[in-house]
């Protein structure tokens, strides 16, 4: 995602229509202003506890991305999330990148972290690592059953030379209702979202924005 721009052009989702990056047509034909908030990378006790933390201040529902093998090694917050009524997604076993990816091995990779998701991922959510997906790679997941959840605002606090200030820009600057704004709940990303999740949170409360969980 180094090279992708905050905002998701829309040419770039025409050429890929068969992935969800927003719910505009939803947002226009509601009279409610609603937002997205996602969360790759986790379960990370730390970083997922401040964002659960944060989230819960405004009533806010998000939904997370979650790695299989954080998943078992941190069962206890990853339960935590379940508990505080989030949704849950797949972002594969072992964070692999789809186009560097052999598509056998690569859908194993997801299967193998569904095994331990399955149960609450009742929506058969998937966001590829790095937003980098093969075309086949896609098409086979949706054969399974999944919907490719991409997005249409991208903070970029996982990089360390985008400062808190233009994290937080990113998101100010480009988000609308109906838009699904990526984050992390990583420790790559700690300290950006620590200075970004709060104001966000209260910008968009205050301006009458609700924060809801993906639901397909």
């Amino acid at each position: 995602m180094t090279m992708i721009p905050a905002k998701m052009p829309k040419l770039v989702k025409k050429i890929f229509p068969n992935y969800v990056w927003d719910f505009f047509s939803e947002a226009r034909t509601s009279s409610e202003k609603i937002l997205y908030l996602t969360f790759d990378d986790g379960p990370v006790p730390e970083a997922t506890e401040f964002v659960l933390n944060e989230l819960k201040k405004y009533n806010a529902k998000a939904t997370f991305f979650c790695i299989g093998d954080n998943v078992q090694k941190h069962a206890t917050i990853f339960n935590k999330v379940i508990e505080e009524g989030h949704a849950i997604g797949n972002h594969t076993q072992h964070h692999l990148e789809g186009w560097k990816t052999d598509t056998k091995d690569y859908i194993q990779n997801i299967l193998e972290a569904e095994t331990f998701i399955k149960e609450h991922n009742t929506q058969k959510l998937f966001r590829p690592p790095y937003g980098r997906i093969k075309k086949i790679q896609g098409k086979q997941l949706r054969t399974l059953g999944y919907h490719i959840i991409m997005w249409d605002v991208v903070a970029k606090d996982w990089r360390k030379d985008v400062s808190e200030e233009d994290c937080l820009k990113n998101i100010l600057n480009h988000t609308v209702s109906g838009s699904i704004i990526v984050l992390h709940d990583s420790l790559k990303a700690l300290k950006n979202v620590k200075y970004v999740l709060p104001k966000v949170l209260e910008y968009y409360s205050n301006a009458g924005f609700r924060f809801e969980k993906i639901a397909i």
